[in-house]
């Protein structure tokens, strides 16, 4: 499934009309369906996905006949053991990656120091610096910082823009994010992962704001380790399990810093000595959840015969057209967008910031337009284009006129 979103002729015709017709040619439009939605326009995919509609009655199941009859026998017969490689080989063409790479598991946080830590030990002798996006989510530099003092590494703090002149013969990983998680800034991930090789070192991506919006290319761009939650863009319910992907030229020396039984050659063997099993397995660690892992690979029936170009395309189509109502309907100076206007540097969310806008949010909240907020000053709308529609983007821009025209006057 391919899209494009024209610009066809609107003069004369309201945001609302426009909206309508948008949604009338949106061949993304009848995946909403697969959702439970009400009349409230979600922008908060980006922090929690909304529910697949089918996903109940696949748990429902799980739970009365595979854990309730079946019990010890689904870790076998149901599949319940192999459920980390075959979720990551569904996982794997949503963000640009051959099958055998990707292993589901654990949480972000974790798979971020598996990840820190391995390309540390992978990285040539010498090498003694780990480069952290300085805008980076709290957890990750907290990570990178522990698994700095861990190895004897050295943590740079550094921005993204800045990351090609901070390169050096010290260099040993780079550790960043596809995608700010305040502003909504996509980084450059081709050309950073060619500078960072170029330079010597491994380059580590952390996929959570992209994975689900956007092509990643991890395969295509010689990425060296990616990490990325399921919770938010590919909708596998809270807390779901994230991943971890490797590399397939790294996976024989890889070697995790949580080498728990489940990544043991012969887990069952119960030997005292660690082997490591081959592939992807590698980053495994402990039993899998497996109510929280059956639910997500459920979820991820959604993305069947979904092409990630196409939502790319219909993301930038209702960014634009969010930005656009925002401008028409809140009078100038009262708003700045803080999410860069260019295509190329845009994830799938609109940050603006504003001077109320913990008061604002709770407003809109009230009202049926869910956002978030990151403190002090920025409102946060994502865009989930497998069930946003360009209507969800004018009433919500509307009604955000409405909130601060109000604050205004009172």
């Amino acid at each position: 499934m391919s899209e494009t979103f024209a610009d066809p002729p609107f003069a004369g015709t309201s945001f609302a009309e426009k909206a309508a017709a948008l949604d009338t040619a949106d061949e993304l439009g009848k995946l909403r369906e697969l959702f439970t939605l009400d009349d409230t326009v979600y922008l908060d995919g980006n922090s929690l996905g909304a529910l697949p509609r089918h996903v109940p009655a696949r748990l429902q199941e799980v739970v009365t006949r595979e854990w309730g009859e079946l019990r010890i026998r689904s870790w076998d017969e149901s599949g319940w053991w192999t459920a980390p490689e075959r979720i990551g080989d569904r996982i794997a063409p949503l963000v640009g990656a051959a099958a055998g790479q990707i292993v589901v598991g654990d949480s972000t946080s974790v798979n971020v120091f598996k990840a820190v830590v391995a390309a540390s030990r992978l990285a040539a002798d010498g090498r003694d610096e780990i480069l952290v996006d300085a805008t980076t989510f709290p957890t990750d530099g907290y990570i990178a910082e522990s698994a700095a003092r861990m190895t004897g590494h050295r943590i740079v703090p550094v921005a993204p823009a800045d990351v090609p002149a901070a390169l050096g013969p010290r260099t040993a990983v780079v550790l960043l994010n596809h995608v700010d998680f305040r502003t909504g800034r996509l980084h450059d991930l081709p050309g950073l992962t060619a500078a960072v090789h170029a330079a010597g070192g491994l380059a580590v991506w952390d996929l959570c704001h992209s994975a689900g919006a956007l092509p990643v290319g991890l395969d295509e761009h010689g990425v060296d380790l990616a990490i990325g939650c399921t919770y938010k863009y590919l909708n596998g319910g809270p807390g779901s399990p994230a991943y971890l992907y490797v590399a397939e030229r790294h996976q024989a020396a890889f070697d995790s810093p949580l080498p728990g039984w489940t990544s043991h050659a012969d887990p069952f063997a119960m030997t005292l000595g660690y082997a490591p099993a081959e592939g992807s397995v590698r980053g495994r660690v402990g039993t899998p959840d497996i109510l929280s892992m059956l639910a997500l690979e459920a979820s991820l029936d959604v993305w069947d015969g979904v092409d990630v170009s196409a939502v790319r395309a219909k993301s930038l189509a209702l960014t634009d057209f969010f930005l656009e109502c925002v401008a028409a309907y809140v009078p100038e100076g009262r708003l700045t967008s803080v999410t860069p206007a260019a295509h190329a540097e845009r994830g799938s969310q609109v940050a603006l910031r504003c001077e109320d806008a913990e008061p604002v949010m709770r407003a809109l909240i009230e009202r049926g337009v869910v956002g978030d907020l990151r403190r002090p000053d920025v409102l946060r709308f994502g865009f989930t284009p497998l069930y946003v529609g360009f209507a969800d983007a004018e009433r919500a821009a509307r009604i955000l006129a409405d909130v601060l025209a109000e604050r205004v006057q009172a």
